[in-house]
């Protein structure tokens, strides 16, 4: 039997952690995020877990690195200023290829900015914020159910495609209290990651035929050779360009070649109305409401709420876009997605956006609609 809670978005993402097999956690309290640790610090001990606070977000990344090489699931909590710490080490996991988690809470900015009040200005850096060529996938809840949900399926996908996972949340959908159905621990989608064979050969970094090895636990066997250098498929350093030219391919496309089994979303209205929103997190809360006055001012629309922002939903986005008068990119930042919308979009695109520290508010959406529509 499920469980009907009333609870904030921080405590569905730690509970969501929790029952998607989680059982180490390591960070630094940063606002908005800071609940997650501390109920993460409470509840973890608990369960036969682990929780350690560390000294500041790079320590906190690397532990959880740490960790998951050791086999347990593993994953941190921050906001803006943290999340730009554990870049680098976000970047090693990538390349060491380690299953983890990594929760943002987006507050304003830049540098320290209002804490204690959201935004979204994290998306692109979470897309391009390490170093060198990679992909990386990107969840974004906008309820307080997805938080939970997003969060479960974060560490699946983490496991699968043995990669850091982000869940991308924003101050409004965190600190908001909503009504979440938590399912008995045996009808939670629970993904554990495969064990290598212990005959033949074991290459943890040659991919396999969907491009991701098994992951052995180290100092286990098979043996686990690790290196932030580009390696060959024994996870030993290889700096020849070809073998170069390899990894980075095969670490692309192991994500990329599945962007269709990454990629999710919502849509609410009319299917063939002329205008189109596409939005997330708490800005397609917005969104949702903007549809309702729209639809009292006789303007059909359709909302795309995006839960997936990277890989980036492209075809998607083209798809829906077709045959729209006027596509509307609503968030709570300068402009950041919508770019990547401009760029695939099959008719005009408007960008509405505030990065002031307040919500997005539905009235704002449909003010921009009509201004454009004079």
């Amino acid at each position: 039997m499920s469980e009907i809670r009333y609870m904030q978005g921080n405590e569905a993402m730690a509970e969501g952690a929790f029952a998607a097999g989680a059982r180490f956690f390591a960070g630094y309290p940063i606002t908005p995020s800071s609940e997650i640790a501390e109920i993460a610090s409470r509840r973890l001990p608990a369960m036969g877990g682990i929780y350690m606070q560390m000294e500041d977000e790079l320590a906190s990344m690397a532990a959880i690195i740490g960790a998951s090489l050791a086999g347990k699931k593993s994953f941190t909590a921050t906001s803006g200023p943290g999340f730009s710490l554990m870049q680098e080490n976000l970047g090693l996991a990538k390349m060491l290829e380690v299953p983890c988690v990594l929760i943002n809470v987006q507050r304003s900015g830049p540098s320290t900015g209002l804490a204690t009040r959201p935004a979204q200005g994290d998306v692109m850096m979470a897309r391009w914020g390490t170093h060198g060529d990679s992909s990386v996938i990107v969840l974004c809840p906008a309820t307080v159910q997805d938080c939970f949900d997003l969060t479960v399926r974060a560490f699946g996908l983490a496991e699968k495609f043995r990669t850091p996972v982000i869940v991308l949340g924003d101050e409004t959908v965190a600190h908001m209290r909503e009504k979440v159905e938590i399912p008995d621990a045996g009808s939670v989608d629970v993904y554990e990651r495969p064990a290598p064979s212990l005959d033949g050969e074991y290459l943890p970094a040659g991919g396999g035929d969907d491009g991701v090895s098994p992951l052995a636990v180290l100092g286990s066997r098979p043996l686990l050779h690790v290196t932030s250098s580009m390696h060959d498929a024994t996870g030993r350093t290889n700096n020849e360009p070809a073998n170069a030219a390899w990894l980075v391919r095969r670490l692309w496309n192991k994500i990329e070649m599945h962007a269709d089994e990454v990629i999710s979303a919502r849509t609410f209205g009319d299917a063939d109305a002329p205008l189109l929103l596409v939005s997330y997190g708490g800005s397609a809360r917005a969104a949702r409401s903007a549809l309702d006055l729209l639809g009292e001012a006789g303007r059909r629309a359709r909302l795309l709420e995006l839960l997936t922002l990277w890989p980036f939903p492209a075809r998607l986005i083209r798809e829906e876009s077709r045959n729209r008068r006027l596509v509307v990119v609503p968030e709570m930042n300068l402009g950041q997605l919508v770019r990547e919308v401009r760029g695939c979009s099959e008719s005009p695109v408007l960008s509405v956006c505030k990065s002031n520290g307040e919500p997005l508010e539905p009235r704002e959406i449909v003010d921009g609609v009509k201004e454009a529509s004079r």
